[in-house]
C-alpha cells in the first residue's frame, strides 16, 4: 500500500461523507479516478435510486477513464437494483485497476463485484483505509446485516452527572459549539428520536439549524405510549413539513390518534405496555421504512429503555464543565440500573475531543 493509494482513498472517503444522511437505505460511497498521477474524475452517491459514485466519476473522466485506476470506498455493486451494476460499467469504461476500501456486506454483492472485475482481467485490491470506510458506513453495515437501524444516543451532562436542575431546567448545559455539532449530527442521521417526556418538558422542534442550504431535517420519531403529544406542540404544528412518526401502545386512545392524524402525524401501535413500549418492534418498523440511522436525544427514561433492550450501538456523550448539585437533579440514564459493578454496560473504541469548553466522548457498545 503506497502513499498515493492512501491519498486517493482519503479523497474518496471525503467525497463519500457528503452523501451521509441522503442515500439511505444505500451506503454513502465516494470514488476517485486517477490517470498518470492526476485525478480525472470524482463522484459520490447522492441519493438512493440515482447513479452511484463510480458512475459520476466515470462521466466526469470520460475517455480518460480508459487505462486509469479507480479508488472507491465500497466494493462496486454487481447486481441490478434501481441502477445497473457498477462493476460492469467499470469494465466497459476500460478501467485498469480497482482499489476498494472494504467489501460490501450486502449478500447480493459480498465479494462478487470484485470477482467480476478480476475475471475481466482488471487488477483489484481491497483493504486501503478499511477501518475508516467501515466507520463511515457503520449504519449501513448494521442495517444490511440485521434490517434494523444503527442507534446512537446523544446526551449532555454536567461534570457531576446531571442533565437538568432539580426544577427541570436544561437550557443550556453545553456550549454553542457543542450544540452546532449536534445539528451537524442531525443533518447526517436519518431520524431523530425522543420520548414524550422530552416533548412535554421542552416543546422542541427537532429540526436541523445550520447555515447550510444543503442541510436537511431528519424524520422525527416520538415514543409516546399514551398519546400525550399536545396538538399545539411545535412537533404537531410542523408535521406536514417534517415527517413525524409517533409510536404508541396498542391500548392508546383512538380519539387522540385521530386528532393527531388530522395534524399530519403518523401513528404506529406496537407491543409492550403504555410506559414501556417494545422498542425492538419500533426498530423493526423503522428498518422497513429504510431509516437506517437513528439519533436519540431523549431523556433518562428513553436512554435506559434502549440500553436495557440492548438496542444502542453508539454514544455521543457530552460533559460540560459545570456543577449543578442536588440529589433531586436527574442524570442521563434512569431505569433499574446495575446491582453490581460487573453488571455495568462496558463501552469500547473510545474517542475523546474537546468542542468549545465541553468534552465529547464517543464510544460503542458490544452486546
Amino acid at each position: 500500500m503506497g502513499n498515493d493509494d492512501l491519498y486517493y482513498m482519503q479523497r474518496a472517503l471525503e467525497l463519500a461523507e457528503l452523501g451521509l444522511g441522503r442515500t439511505s437505505p444505500n451506503p454513502a460511497v465516494g470514488a476517485v479516478i486517477v490517470k498518470d498521477g492526476v485525478i480525472v474524475g470524482e463522484g459520490y452517491h447522492q441519493k438512493a435510486g440515482t447513479p452511484h459514485a463510480e458512475i459520476h466519476a466515470l462521466r466526469q473522466a470520460g475517455e480518460l477513464a480508459r487505462g486509469a485506476d479507480i479508488y472507491v470506498t465500497l466494493e462496486p455493486c454487481s447486481h441490478y437494483g434501481k441502477t445497473p451494476p457498477c462493476a460492469n460499467a467499470l469494465i466497459e469504461a476500460g478501467i485498469k485497476r480497482v482499489v476498494a476500501a472494504v467489501l460490501d456486506p450486502n449478500p447480493l454483492v459480498a465479494g462478487q463485484g470484485m470477482e467480476i472485475l478480476k475475471r475481466a482481467g482488471i487488477e483489484t485490491q481491497v483493504g486501503v483505509l478499511e477501518e475508516p470506510a467501515r466507520k463511515l458506513n457503520e449504519a449501513f453495515f448494521k442495517f444490511i446485516t440485521t434490517q434494523r437501524p444503527f442507534v446512537a444516543i446523544k446526551t449532555a451532562m454536567t461534570l457531576d452527572g446531571k442533565i437538568a436542575t432539580r426544577q427541570g431546567n436544561s437550557r443550556w448545559i453545553t456550549s454553542a459549539e457543542a450544540r452546532k455539532y449536534v445539528h451537524q449530527l442531525r443533518n447526517r442521521y436519518d431520524a431523530i428520536m425522543v420520548g414524550i417526556g422530552t416533548v412535554l418538558a421542552d416543546d422542541p422542534m427537532l429540526n436541523t439549524r445550520l447555515d447550510d442550504p444543503a442541510a436537511r431535517d431528519p424524520v422525527r420519531v416520538i415514543i409516546d405510549g399514551q398519546l400525550y403529544l399536545p396538538l399545539n406542540s411545535q412537533i404537531a404544528k410542523t408535521s406536514y413539513k417534517q415527517p413525524t412518526l409517533v409510536y404508541t401502545s396498542r391500548n392508546a386512545d383512538r380519539q387522540r390518534e385521530n386528532a393527531l392524524k388530522e395534524q399530519g402525524l403518523e401513528i404506529i401501535r406496537v407491543g409492550g405496555t403504555e410506559n414501556n413500549l417494545d422498542l425492538g418492534q419500533v426498530m423493526d418498523d423503522l428498518g422497513k421504512r429504510g431509516l437506517i440511522s437513528i439519533l436519540v436525544e431523549g431523556g433518562a427514561g428513553l436512554n435506559a429503555s434502549l440500553l436495557e433492550q440492548k438496542l444502542v450501538d453508539k454514544l455521543y456523550w457530552f460533559i460540560a464543565p459545570k456543577i449543578i448539585g442536588s440529589h433531586q437533579a436527574p442524570g442521563p440514564v434512569a431505569g433499574t440500573g446495575a446491582a453490581a459493578m460487573d453488571e455495568a454496560i462496558l463501552l469500547y473504541d473510545i474517542e475523546q475531543q474537546q468542542i468549545g469548553n465541553d468534552l465529547l466522548i464517543k464510544a460503542y457498545t458490544r452486546w
